[in-house]
């Protein structure tokens, strides 16, 4: 079972904000997620990112792959840079 970590839309028509969510990779956009990771809100000033850091480096160690989108958002909050590191320690 492939499990990715992506955005899930929330919100108003024309006004969406989004889910930072675990979910099968076959699940629907919108549909069955396993876990919330946080929430982000492209509409604010800057744009608001609220991430579990704890709940999306277990779950990048547990194999769960960022889609393109919440990399970028990750390498902005600096958990993938923080992920980078934690597997280069065990080696």
């Amino acid at each position: 079972m492939a499990v990715k970590i992506r955005l899930n839309r929330m919100g108003a028509k024309k006004n969406p904000f989004y889910r930072i969510v675990v979910a099968d990779s076959r699940a629907p956009r919108d549909g069955r997620f396993i876990e919330i990771l946080g929430n982000y809100d492209p509409s604010q000033q800057p744009a608001a990112v609220n991430v579990d850091e704890e709940k999306v480096l277990s779950w990048m160690a547990k194999g769960a792959q960022p889609t393109d989108t919440v990399r970028n958002l990750l390498s902005k909050q600096g958990i993938m840079a923080k992920f980078a590191e934690s597997k280069k320690a065990k080696n």
